[in-house]
């Protein structure tokens, strides 16, 4: 399955329009991550512990709506964007996916 950020795929013909697909994955930080995060924060540099954290995240977004698109019959998804927004007040954050299944010609 294709998912593309574009509204047409080079080359292909979308034939059917089958609905828009989402999907929201949340991911729940821990004190231990936290904590570490903070060091990097006052002493510079990255939080390789987040930055995989949120990788695996969209990644499982993206699965998702993949899989949501194809029990819809889809051959690919597009206009596909991510949305990332912190929820409530304990450091979670929520990766959001949406674009359109569509069936190729």
């Amino acid at each position: 399955m294709l998912l593309t950020t574009t509204s047409v795929i080079e080359g292909h013909q979308i034939d059917r329009y089958l609905g828009i697909v989402s999907s929201e994955v949340v991911l729940g930080a821990n004190a231990i991550k936290d904590m570490m995060a903070g060091f990097r924060d006052f002493f510079g540099g990255r939080s390789n512990s987040y930055e995989r954290a949120f990788q695996e995240t969209r990644e499982a977004a993206l699965r998702e709506l993949e899989d949501r698109a194809k029990a819809l019959g889809a051959d690919a998804v597009v206009g596909v964007r991510l949305d990332f927004q912190t929820v409530g007040t304990g450091g979670m954050m929520m990766v959001g996916a949406t674009g359109t299944a569509v069936k190729m010609k």
